[in-house]
């Protein structure tokens, strides 16, 4: 019992680690204006 729940944590963590890798960078590719970052 308490491996399952450690597992299903871990596969949580993975998945949330997941997303914002792949979700969370187009977010400054489209304000990069704003930031200064030399793409202009």
């Amino acid at each position: 019992m308490m491996q399952q729940i450690l597992v299903y944590i871990a596969v949580a963590v993975s998945v949330v680690f997941l997303i914002k890798k792949f979700f969370g960078n187009k977010k400054p590719k489209k304000g990069c204006g704003t930031d200064n970052c030399g793409c202009d």
